[in-house]
């Protein structure tokens, strides 16, 4: 991460606020049917200790300092981070053999603090339940805007019947810095990104969770 945030101060103007602000490890639980149909995601979400401590001083919570919550604590940070705006993805995209998957929004919200960081999860159901037998899935985590910074270091798991093959594919990030290096350096520092089809940063450094599932 320390890279990153380096390298977008540095090259451009254009950059110069679009480093992680807020920073997630996430991790997945794929939720399958016993005919290996895909019917829920659920999401872990740990925050990193400034934001989680931004987040309780914000709620007032854990006023005692000794990094428990109480049950009213805890009911009053579930969901607080689960109240999103239409047309947001959830920072989660999910294709099936390439072809976008509708999920819907958080239901089953969870939330606590352990050791200074908010730890939240919540449940995604996939429309159409689609079968999973011979196709391969794809779950990317990422803010395209860049300002959450996701990573995939908690366990990705499979609930159900399905025999599949589970892959964490991390970007090649001396790759994407170079090649968006060059775009950077090659328009205007006051020239409008969307119109030079510069690329939103969050896509470009995502780590894929690839499931491969074969054919019965």
């Amino acid at each position: 991460m320390a890279r990153l945030f380096l390298f977008f101060l540095c090259v451009s103007p254009l950059s110069l606020a679009a480093h992680p602000h807020i920073f997630i490890e996430a991790g997945f639980d794929i939720q399958t049917d016993g005919a290996g149909r895909l019917t829920h995601v659920r999401v872990t979400w740990i925050y990193d200790e400034y934001y989680s401590l931004l987040i309780t001083e914000d709620l007032r919570l854990d006023q005692d300092f000794d990094g428990e919550l109480t049950d009213a604590e805890t009911e009053r940070l579930t969901g607080f981070d689960m109240r999103w705006v239409d047309g947001f993805n959830g920072d989660l995209v999910a294709t099936l053999d390439g072809e976008p998957l509708a999920l819907s929004g958080p239901t089953e919200a969870t939330a606590e603090l352990r050791d200074g960081r908010i730890i939240t999860t919540h449940l995604r159901s996939v429309t159409g339940t689609p079968s999973l037998t011979g196709h391969v899935l794809s779950l990317k985590p990422y803010d395209e805007t860049y300002y959450t910074a996701y990573e995939v270091t908690q366990p990705v798991t499979m609930t159900g019947k399905s025999v599949c093959m589970l892959e964490q594919i991390p970007p090649n990030i001396d790759e994407q810095l170079a090649r968006m290096q060059q775009m950077l350096l090659s328009i205007d520092a006051n020239a409008d990104l969307e119109e030079n089809d510069i690329p939103m940063m969050g896509a470009e450094f995502a780590t894929e969770i690839r499931v491969s599932c074969g054919a019965s």
